[in-house]
């Protein structure tokens, strides 16, 4: 299936690492140039030499995502290098989860305020850019954590409030032929989740509970997003793809 994103401009947050970087590597397979963003310079730049080592374009700019100067500096220096941006993933983000009892308001603001405050910040960097091409994909990436996990208040809020945020900009940027859409994926095996102290026995219980019963990998959630990106995709707009093998709410 031809895809047709050879040439297009993939900005993508929080690819430095995990799947944002696994996103860079597949986007830049399919022939678009990237922008490697991360608040870890040297995480940005490793993932952007690794994609230009192999013929790739590609361009490392750190940033903090909950920074409007920031953000600004990341899309100057995009179109600086390639004049446009056709699709923007919205994938920063990360838990630091707690009980209500114990999360503090540094635990609930830093989240929040990475995952929401920052997709709005680069969508609104993006938005005229788009607009002016009469074309754009803007794709947020949640969770089937916006359904409600127990020690999650503010992970499940966060990407809960990603999915509104979808609809509303679907609603907005249409006109422009720009598409807003969500993925929701389930328990992905990332180096991060790898981390997490009961990590085997949160794999065990998910294996156990979920139709296709393994973990997700990054290239599963990546697909779904090169797929929206694509112009197979044209006509979808405000809609959240669960990638969970099919385990959703429960």
């Amino acid at each position: 299936m031809e895809l047709e994103l050879k040439g297009k401009v993939a900005l993508i947050t929080g690819s430095g690492r995990g799947l944002g970087a696994c996103m860079a590597r597949m986007f830049a397979e399919e022939g678009a140039r990237i922008i490697v963003t991360d608040i870890a310079a040297d995480n940005a730049s490793a993932i952007a030499k690794s994609l230009t080592d192999r013929g790739f374009d590609a361009i490392a700019v750190p940033g903090d995502v909950t920074v409007a100067d920031n953000v600004k500096e990341v899309v100057d220096a995009g179109m600086r290098a390639f004049g446009r941006v056709d699709v923007l993933i919205n994938n920063a983000g990360f838990p630091k989860d707690r009980l209500i009892v114990k999360m503090t308001e540094e635990d609930w603001d830093s989240v929040i305020d990475v995952t929401l405050k920052g997709a709005f910040l680069f969508t609104r960097a993006v938005v005229p850019i788009m607009s002016a091409q009469k074309s754009g994909r803007i794709i947020n990436i949640a969770s089937r954590a916006l359904h409600g996990n127990p020690g999650q208040a503010n992970y499940s809020s966060a990407k809960a409030g990603l999915i509104g945020f979808t609809g509303s900009q679907a609603r907005e940027q249409g006109r422009f032929n720009i598409t807003v859409n969500a993925i929701a994926p389930g328990f992905v095996e990332t180096p991060l989740v790898k981390t997490l102290p009961n990590y085997e026995t949160i794999k065990a219980k998910w294996i156990e509970s979920t139709p296709i019963p393994r973990l997700g990998r990054e290239d599963d959630i990546a697909n779904a997003a090169l797929f929206l990106a694509s112009e197979r995709a044209s006509w979808i707009t405000g809609e959240t793809i669960h990638v969970t093998g099919g385990r959703y709410s429960n």
